[in-house]
């Protein structure tokens, strides 16, 4: 095929390509230029998903009338004029292409007054051209209607998924900038029901009641930092422990007030949190650092979804130190010296043992216990340990049972029998209670009602974001099943994989499971052992850790001197 400059038309679809992946890159690119606008309130309202209709109404500066269809060509812009203003970027959209490039895959009309204008200017695009225009009546601002978004593109159409996950991802860009700018208005509609309100008065634990809810603001720590002229200011709101969630998709970062995703500031902030959450648990955080725009580059990515810093290990240390300093300052943290055990295979070569100083004991020989192999014995319960651990006697040896771990595999495996069997026990509630969700959770929530009746769930709309819940599996009554359900939408809404139906079954096993640090009965460990005795997987929990470690009657010979 002969070199050839392309048409015109096929340029425009490649650039939207770049810029518009989804409905909710759409809104993003309007919300940004609604706030660089200086927009004090900014409306969202979408349906079928975005496809069908988005709109962006705002109160800021607007659009002068004579610049109107200029707006629409490629690489025109008003946040840079030359070459040397890539270095000072402060503007949240900047690139010159987001406006043409909606308009090239879909049907884009805009109504715009701009200050000191008496009257408001229209203007109608049809695959990127101009078709109708003229001057309409409106208060300053401007209003965005995006139509029938890739009607003219299928393929792109076929990528999309379902209109719940594409609700999902505009409420959490919305939910985002509503984080960034508190001082900001925000409201979203989705298919003409308000999935987002904030106040607009400049704090941001207003904002984060409206996107998380009352139960995590009142658990977040307020983190700043001044600015040094060798380091960033770094300022907003991490969750203490006891909020931490099973997901990354509470990690909020702004640049600057511009939103990315960073795997150097997650890493920051997860850092900081070392020893204070359990394995498998992540923090709450929102989070801007503030910083020279010279020393920050916005242009890397055709979205501005990633950006490059001029010095990492800087910024790198400046959020590490002020997510630390906050959490030690505002939370008890244990002090914690941990015994590292060395665990080996009888085929492995033994590893060394630790000096006695960092153990704090003279012994010398490790302990090499090894996870069951085979079907589980008979055992006999001696005691418990640490109120974690179940210690019993086989016919070779002793073994030590994760009281948690255990009761997971027994509950997962009779969760999965009484599905299997349409048999779910069901505890209804004496007065129905009432579940708060982010608009993420509530998107996935709605997609997922019939999954959850399967397993006992009653669940009803109840207004915005808010569910009634009628009932529940008896195995979840009272225990926390709001903090299960919490905790499984966030993992559907990241995307997680594997099978829907088995993950919501571990999830219920997990919660309903006797904890680590809870007392137990003989008669309740005994109980327990014998229902991990009669389990057809009884090594590992449903999540794949060992349920209990095996020191056979030789290793315990062995390390007493007697063989």
């Amino acid at each position: 095929m002969p070199i050839k400059v392309l048409d015109p038309q096929v340029v425009s679809r490649i650039a939207a390509g770049e810029v518009v992946e989804r409905p909710a890159s759409v809104v993003k690119e309007l919300l940004e230029n609604s706030l660089d606008a200086g927009s004090s309130q900014i409306s969202v309202e979408v349906r079928g998903g975005g496809i069908s209709l988005i709109r962006v109404n705002d109160n800021g500066a607007g659009v002068p009338s004579g610049e109107v269809g200029l707006a629409f060509d490629r690489y025109a812009t008003s946040k840079i004029g030359n070459l040397g203003d890539l270095e000072f970027i402060s503007s949240l959209g900047f690139r010159g292409e987001a406006l043409p490039s909606i308009a090239a895959v879909a049907q884009v009309d805009m109504v715009t007054c701009a200050t000191g204008e008496r009257v408001g200017t229209y203007l109608g695009l049809r695959d990127g051209v101009i078709a109708s225009q003229g001057s309409q009546g409106r208060s300053k601002g401007t209003t965005v209607m995006v139509r029938n978004l890739f009607r003219k593109v299928p393929a792109r159409l076929k990528f999309l998924k379902s209109v719940a996950t594409e609700n999902s991802h505009i409420a959490d860009v919305v939910s985002q900038y509503a984080l960034a700018f508190p001082e900001v208005k925000f409201s979203l509609f989705i298919d003409g029901r308000a999935a987002l309100r904030t106040p607009g008065g400049g704090r941001l634990i207003d904002s984060i009641i409206e996107v998380y809810g009352v139960k995590v603001a009142e658990n977040m720590i307020e983190i700043k930092s001044e600015a040094t002229v060798s380091s960033p200011r770094v300022a907003g709101m991490v969750g203490s422990p006891p909020v931490s969630r099973s997901g990354r998709g509470y990690l909020s970062f702004f640049v600057n007030r511009r939103w990315v995703t960073s795997r150097l500031l997650a890493r920051a902030v997860e850092e900081a949190y070392h020893g204070l959450l359990m394995q498998g648990k992540h923090p709450i955080a929102v989070i801007n650092i503030s910083l020279p725009t010279q020393e920050v580059d916005v242009n890397i990515h055709p979205t501005k979804r990633e950006v490059k810093f001029g010095n990492e290990h800087i910024v790198f240390s400046a959020v590490h130190r002020a997510v630390r300093q906050a959490l030690v300052e505002q939370i008890p943290v244990p002090r914690i010296e941990e015994v590292a055990v060395a665990y080996e295979l009888p085929s492995r070569p033994r590893q060394a043992l630790p000096t006695s100083a960092q153990v704090g004991l003279t012994s010398s020989a490790p302990w090499a216990p090894e996870v069951p192999t085979v079907s589980l014995p008979v055992l006999r319960v001696l005691g418990q340990l640490a109120n974690s651990y179940i210690i019993a006697e086989g016919p070779d040896g002793l073994y030590l049972i994760d009281q948690h771990a255990a009761h997971e595999r027994v509950l997962f495996e009779r969760i999965e029998h009484q599905r299997s069997q349409r048999e779910i026990e069901i505890q209804g509630l004496l007065e129905p209670m009432t579940l708060e969700v982010s608009p993420r959770q509530e998107a996935v929530l709605r997609l997922h009602y019939e999954d959850l009746a399967e397993f006992g769930f009653s669940i009803e709309s109840f207004g915005d974001r808010t569910f009634l819940i009628r009932a529940v599996p008896a195995l979840l009554y009272n225990k926390d099943w709001a903090g299960m359900l919490r905790e499984l939408l966030d993992s559907l809404s990241e995307g997680s994989k594997g099978d829907l139906v088995e993950g919501i079954a571990k999830s219920m096993a997990c919660h309903s499971a006797v904890r680590a640090g809870q007392a137990l009965t003989d008669t309740e460990m005994r109980e327990l052992v014998r229902q991990l005795e009669q389990a057809a997987t009884p090594h590992t929990c449903p999540h794949g850790r060992p349920t209990m470690i095996h020191l056979s009657s030789g290793q315990l010979k062995r390390e007493f001197g007697r063989t």
